[in-house]
């Protein structure tokens, strides 16, 4: 008989999604930037596809699975390598991070759409709203789908800057738009929509505050 010591297994390591976005998305245009640069596009499309198979395998190998933003990033990093590899045009590959933009910006808007927004029911799905008391719900539900339409627009605006880019800048000024411009646009965005959100849920308890205690007993 195998006896129980008492101790409980521990949590299998899982993909972290801000590293597939980091890895999956901004080291693969790195790395085909420096090696265009040196050796042309040819070589540069091969490394960067290179990678995106490495981090496919990778999280296959070390998690089980592969995240789904891995899949994603690196599955159309893949296709559009290929393409551009068959049609000896680098172009395709830089219209990736438009492309991936486009995708996550118009399922952003049509689940808002829908009265199904993403983020909220990312975070319902979770458990993270029960950790707030039950007449802040709500107010989290309404503020979180507000981000989920508005976060879509700034996906969708990105996406357009971002295959511009791809078409009429260089290949260091593309580079710099994908990773460093896109990151701090996007830290940016977020500040501010904290401050908005944050500033709504005042005002809203605020008000009702006021309201209740406007119509307690005299």
């Amino acid at each position: 008989m195998i006896e129980n010591s008492g101790e409980t297994a521990a949590p299998k390591p899982q993909p972290n999604s801000l590293r597939a976005l980091f890895v999956g998305g901004l080291l693969p245009v790195v790395l085909f930037t420096v090696v265009e640069e040196v050796y042309g596009t040819l070589a540069g499309l091969i490394v960067g596809m290179a990678w995106g198979i490495g981090e496919i395998l990778y999280e296959k190998i070390r998690f089980k699975k592969v995240d789904p933003i891995t899949w994603g990033g690196n599955g159309l990093l893949l296709v559009l390598g290929g393409v551009s590899l068959f049609t000896n045009e680098g172009i395709w590959f830089k219209l990736q991070p438009s492309i991936l933009e486009l995708v996550m910006g118009g399922a952003m808007i049509v689940s808002w759409a829908m009265k199904k927004p993403l983020l909220p029911l990312m975070l319902k799905k979770q458990g993270l709203f029960e950790k707030f008391p039950e007449p802040l719900r709500p107010l989290l539900w309404q503020a979180y789908s507000g981000i989920t339409f508005r976060a879509g627009l700034f996906l969708l605006a990105h996406s357009a800057l971002a295959a511009w880019a791809a078409l009429y800048w260089s290949t260091k000024a593309w580079a710099m738009l994908k990773g460093l411009g896109f990151t701090l646009s996007f830290i940016a965005y977020l500040v501010l929509e904290a401050i908005f959100v944050r500033q709504k849920i005042k005002r809203t308890f605020l008000s009702s505050a006021s309201t209740n205690a406007g119509s307690g007993p005299r």
